[in-house]
């Protein structure tokens, strides 16, 4: 008798744990005018191997995209509840020069120095790697061994790029954003864009690809074009990886196509072969970065889940929608796959109003954490970017714990 009433506190303990309390909880990492920066842009986040969690952004002293850029850093030990003063984290010695793209653009100073588009990768063995570029010309490579705290010195890596050009003679290039991957076998993903700058901005028409490093990032090298720039396919670039459970690499893709909807490609190594590209119908595309990681795979005990986050909207608050045009980025939603990114039926708000680029990320207690950039009004980029945490059972609404 004594040994059943034992079995079902235990059991009334273990349902008592497991049912945890839906939580959404928000707080501004970056805000405009902050170290006398005009607006913090384009974030990311990761999780280390020890738990500590990374979050990163461009801090733009003017606004643009080709105008005085640093990337800063911020750190948390607490799975974000707290986090230190951000710092710049990329430095290239030496003289820099202006990519000519940038010239053509109204505007632009030619004495500034845009660092850009920062990736970062958090090894299983506690390596944090990271990605940068310069000028959108050139590609760097450096890395940390004590959880973002300090990094090595900045090694070019450009001369992985080159071998994409028998296939697309780009003059801009850029690196993710967001996170890259690190697959099952070690080897790292960052997904990539290149572009012709012959467009308006010097980032049209543009393409996407991989690079890849299979020796933890000492060396990198080029894949194939995944996406190319067609008439049904138009500008693809900010792109996302996902190692899927079959261990096979699916893109999913920003583009300026007319079904505005997110495209997405698989590879078996993510870096050849890539599928013939598909709109997801259930994915809405305003033409905006958006953000993927997964949650739980089922041979390590769990559902296998996917996380999926962008601004969940293709309308205009003027009417004046047209096919292929930027939609207002707002209603900034997280989505939830079961079936490897097949269907996605699990979709909850997080930020109703102006909300925009986003990385996704979850911390060692299953916490979601989901950085993103949001304004006071739809259309006003890098006013705040901002920190959500939030649990499995505030997303499903109930539904399910993480197990």
């Amino acid at each position: 008798m004594r040994s059943l009433l034992c079995c079902l506190l235990a059991a009334l303990s273990l349902s008592t744990v497991s049912a945890a309390e839906p939580f959404l909880e928000k707080s501004d990492l970056f805000t405009a005018g902050d170290g006398g920066y005009k607006l913090f842009h384009i974030p990311g986040i990761v999780v280390t191997a020890k738990g500590t969690v990374l979050a990163w952004c461009e801090a733009r002293k003017k606004g643009g995209d080709w105008d005085q850029i640093e990337i800063v850093l911020k750190r948390s030990t607490d799975e974000g509840k707290t986090w230190s003063d951000f710092k710049s984290i990329a430095n290239v010695p030496g003289p820099k020069t202006k990519n000519p793209a940038s010239l053509k653009v109204k505007g632009v100073d030619p004495n500034d120095v845009t660092y850009n588009n920062p990736v970062l990768i958090a090894d299983r063995d506690g390596t944090v790697h990271m990605l940068f570029c310069l000028e959108y010309m050139r590609c760097f490579y450096q890395r940390s061994t004590d959880d973002g705290q300090t990094w090595s010195t900045p090694v070019e890596i450009t001369s992985a790029f080159e071998g994409f050009r028998p296939a697309y003679a780009w003059k801009v290039l850029a690196t993710g954003p967001d996170h890259g991957i690190q697959l099952r076998n070690g080897r790292l993903v960052v997904p990539v864009w290149l572009s012709l700058a012959t467009g308006n901005n010097g980032h049209h028409p543009s393409v996407t690809a991989t690079i890849y490093s299979d020796d933890q990032g000492k060396t990198w090298h080029h894949g194939e074009i995944a996406v190319p720039n067609t008439e049904e396919w138009i500008n693809p670039n900010e792109t996302i990886a996902i190692e899927l459970a079959d261990g096979s690499v699916m893109l999913n893709v920003r583009s300026e196509s007319k079904a505005h909807r997110r495209l997405a490609t698989i590879s078996k190594d993510g870096a050849t072969n890539w599928s013939t590209p598909k709109f997801d119908d259930a994915l809405l595309e305003p033409i905006c970065m958006a953000s993927m990681v997964r949650y739980s795979l089922a041979r390590n005990g769990g559902k296998n889940r996917i996380l999926f986050c962008n601004p969940d909207n293709v309308s205009r608050e003027d009417g004046k929608g047209v096919a292929g045009r930027f939609r207002d980025r707002k209603n900034l939603t997280v989505q939830l796959s079961y079936d490897e990114g097949k269907t996605w039926p699990v979709k909850r708000a997080v930020e109703p109003g102006a909300s925009m680029y986003s990385d996704i990320a979850v911390a060692k207690d299953g916490t979601i954490l989901c950085l993103y950039d949001r304004g006071t009004k739809v259309g006003f980029a890098g006013e705040y970017i901002t920190l959500a945490r939030f649990n499995l059972e505030w997303l499903t609404e109930g539904k399910e714990s993480a197990k």
